[in-house]
């Protein structure tokens, strides 16, 4: 039942990112812009001037494109374990004989197949989030057709260096802990239940972000370059620039949004859960 899994897929993850999506852009205006104190001074400025919308802007791409994305990433992700492997994640030892370096690697290739990806609308996403008015783009296609016309096709991966650099080592990073609170909390020869499935996501996802956030910091600041920005000529001279202007702490603004974000994010958004409802539909 593809499609039902793929329907499954796109609810489960449509919930995460609706849960998560106000944080998110709380998160991005204050990692591509200093003009906030703060977390509480963004969340007032945004909403006495924008209102509730302002929270949900560049939400409706990721919300669209997520049971596409999901089924890509997370099947590349199957894929790569079963060739490193050399086994068919059909069976049910499949799991156990697979190494810590086949999981990040495999996570890590999952990682590369979701940048080439999702460039372009985590792109779409944070040009919307990041603008306080619609003077610049109305909506996501909208936002896509400015870019083209004044940034051409190249224009869409602005910030894909970026994006590569925080999500190949943390995709390979995620799938460590997951793989490894998932075991742990299911009984042996037996199938994950949604508690080990929702808790090794939400844990993994927390420890992924810690690491991620520095190059999440840099990702949205070129991002938003070309739409008024500071101007970056690439991720050294970013980094270079933030550090100078705003010291080390700059890398790590969005930590505890990303970290609070992150637990019902993942918790909702794993592929067994989707997994798991085409099971028990299956089940006479």
């Amino acid at each position: 039942m593809p499609f039902l899994e793929f329907v499954a897929g796109s609810i489960s993850g449509a919930v995460g990112i609706a849960v998560g999506h106000p944080l998110d852009t709380v998160k991005v205006r204050l990692q591509a812009k200093s003009v906030y104190k703060g977390i509480f001074d963004c969340v007032t400025k945004t909403y006495l001037n924008e209102g509730f919308h302002g929270f949900f802007k560049g939400m409706s791409f990721p919300v669209l494109t997520t049971g596409l994305v999901n089924s890509i990433v997370f099947g590349s992700y199957s894929n790569a374990l079963d060739y490193l492997s050399q086994s068919d994640r059909r069976l049910t030892s499949h799991r156990k004989q697979v190494s810590s370096l086949q999981v990040f690697t495999a996570g890590c290739f999952s990682g590369m197949v979701q940048v080439l990806v999702c460039a372009p609308i985590d792109l779409v996403k944070v040009r919307l989030q990041g603008q306080t008015t619609a003077k610049r783009y109305r909506r996501p296609i909208h936002c896509v057709a400015v870019i083209l016309q004044q940034e051409g096709v190249r224009g869409l991966y602005r910030g894909g260096a970026a994006l590569a650099l925080r999500d190949v080592p943390c995709y390979g990073l995620y799938f460590l802990p997951y793989e490894l609170i998932r075991k742990a909390l299911t009984e042996t020869g037996e199938e994950p239940g949604t508690f080990a499935i929702l808790m090794a996501g939400g844990v993994a996802g927390v420890v992924t972000w810690a690491c991620a956030t520095p190059m999440d910091v840099v990702k949205a600041r070129l991002q938003m370059s070309g739409a008024g920005g500071q101007q970056y000529s690439g991720v050294l001279h970013c980094m270079r620039v933030s550090l100078k202007e705003e010291g080390v702490r700059v890398f790590f603004k969005g930590l505890l949004l990303n970290s609070v974000r992150a637990f019902p994010v993942n918790a909702f958004y794993r592929f067994e859960i989707k997994m798991k409802l085409l099971r028990s539909y299956n089940q006479p």
